[in-house]
């Protein structure tokens, strides 16, 4: 049976619902037999280590993750496939009692994060999801795929716009992205990280992205000549002629591109721009604008594409190549020298039996794998609309930073000696994370994509560049509170001690003494 045609498989009415973890199903029927449904909790999605070589990320998927889970249901098909799943001994993994529950069931939680096209620093809470325990555990998987693709697709697309300055950069990863799901995605965020347009035609019918295009070399290839490939491909879009000249030599297929410029100006058009598309594009681009500017073309625009990432744009306009427009392709769909972001979603508190929210903290031997416990949010701060560090803050147990105080301390989530003091005098503080969802019902505001970039843009302008080198960037005062920060270390503190006591219990025989009490998570 093929595996590549969703209409060809046993349940071919499953939803998209289904898009998820098998874990995060069993989990959740977990929950459903415990009693554990219903404890309210608290998640936040976050990353830990910047890719590229970076600092930052650019904050992207969220209205698509919106979008799914709007319409996120079970639908009769998605039961009748949990139903068909055994387990080993051959019985059913899930109950009828807990697919039926699952047939009525609708998302009841609430979700906070921060705007598409914010730049988003380590451990900073992307997201936060609150709600019942179950509730937040069964979108985990989709939530993550949809934001940590995305996010990493679009802080690519911000470095290669940075590495372009005022050039135009257009994205041309279609055909080398991960399916056409992927393609779309991946156009989706690349503009919003920066790039001025797409080939992808579908991503601008549906995100209202603008388009780009030229030929390929078949097109070329087609005809008896080149001559004869230009000028028919002239005389179909006198308005919108880009011609690809490397087919053959690239240096003559320039002086053919002039022939069919001067005939476009014989009936009142131009010669728009030339595409290069293989060899040394720094030593070929400066010969086509010789040619070109002889000629009189000056106006027209020299288009680079050939496998470009924002590395080698830099070392392009290092040597002086004439390039006006950048076409990126496969190294930005695909995030190709960081195909993934290791985005992670974790428990920060849930209800316990008493109704008391009870905060939570994963351990590790690596202080930096270690979580946030409670219900954090993130404050921005500003001197002379400038950014100039980030606090995350608990609001379960403090007030917001405030400028009321005379400094504010920032800690490395990290590293506790590498601290930030900052005076407030002049400050201004902005909260990031914004509704979305309110008890189950949507409510941040649709924006477009063109939005978002925007906020890409002017959000990029209020850091000091620094932070952006692709070199040894500077590190952007990122961090806990004070207050956060030693609510963590007591609670770690907290815990070793329980290890401490539970080693202690263990009796001669290696087996753990079962009256020592877990810890509760202090």
């Amino acid at each position: 049976m093929p595996d590549d045609d969703v209409n060809t498989g046993i349940y071919p009415g499953t939803s998209r619902a289904l898009a998820t973890d098998l874990y995060q199903l069993t989990m959740a029927q977990g929950y459903f037999s415990t009693g554990l449904s219903d404890r309210q909790s608290i998640f936040h999605m976050f990353y830990r280590t910047p890719p590229f070589g970076g600092r930052y990320v650019v904050a992207a998927g969220l209205q698509s993750f919106g979008d799914w889970l709007e319409n996120h249901c079970f639908n009769s098909d998605d039961l009748d496939y949990l139903s068909s799943l055994t387990g080993r001994d051959g019985s059913p993994l899930f109950s009828k009692d807990f697919l039926t529950y699952l047939g009525s069931w609708r998302f009841r939680g609430s979700i906070e994060a921060v705007p598409e096209g914010t730049i988003i620093f380590p451990h900073e809470p992307m997201v936060r999801v609150r709600g019942p325990l179950l509730d937040c555990q069964i979108i985990e998987t989709t939530l993550l795929n949809l934001m940590n693709y995305q996010t990493l697709v679009a802080t690519k697309a911000s470095r290669v716009k940075m590495a372009a300055g005022s050039d135009e950069v257009l994205e041309f990863g279609l055909r080398r992205a991960h399916g056409l799901d992927g393609g779309l995605s991946a156009s989706r965020a690349a503009y919003i990280g920066g790039v001025d347009a797409t080939s992808n035609v579908l991503a601008g019918a549906r995100f209202a992205i603008p388009v780009r295009g030229t030929h390929a070399h078949s097109w070329v290839m087609a005809f008896d000549s080149e001559p004869q490939a230009f000028e028919a491909y002239s005389d179909l879009f006198p308005h919108n002629s880009v011609l690809l000249v490397d087919t053959y030599n690239t240096l003559d297929g320039v002086r053919n591109a002039i022939e069919a410029g001067h005939r476009l100006r014989e009936r009142g058009s131009d010669l728009m721009g030339i595409r290069l598309d293989s060899g040394d594009l720094a030593y070929l681009s400066s010969q086509a604008r010789a040619l070109l500017d002889e000629h009189g073309f000056t106006e027209t625009r020299i288009v680079a594409s050939n496998d470009l990432d924002e590395r080698l744009i830099i070392s392009l306009k290092s040597q002086g190549a004439p390039i006006d427009i950048w076409g990126v392709g496969t190294k930005l769909a695909t995030a190709f020298d960081e195909p993934a972001l290791g985005g992670v979603y974790k428990l920060a508190a849930i209800e316990n039996r008493d109704g008391e929210t009870v905060e939570r903290i994963k351990l590790s031997e690596q202080a930096a794998k270690s979580s946030l416990p409670g219900c954090l949010d993130i404050a921005r701060i500003k001197q002379n609309d400038i950014n100039v560090g980030d606090v995350i803050f608990d609001t379960l147990t403090e007030e917001p930073p405030s400028v009321r105080e005379k400094v504010i301390t920032i800690i490395s989530p990290e590293d506790p000696w590498r601290r930030k003091i900052i005076p407030t005098k002049n400050l201004t503080i902005e909260r990031l994370l914004a509704p979305l969802i309110d008890s189950g019902r949507r409510v941040g505001e649709r924006e477009s994509v063109a939005t978002m970039r925007a906020r890409t843009l002017a959000g990029i302008a209020r850091f000091d560049r620094a932070i952006f080198r692709f070199e040894n960037p500077h590190v952007y005062p990122a961090g806990l509170s004070q207050d956060l920060f030693d609510h963590r270390e007591e609670m770690r503190i907290h815990e070793f001690e329980i290890i401490k006591q539970r080693l202690s219990a263990m009796d001669n025989n290696g087996r753990s003494n079962h009256n020592s009490k877990p810890g509760a998570g202090k």
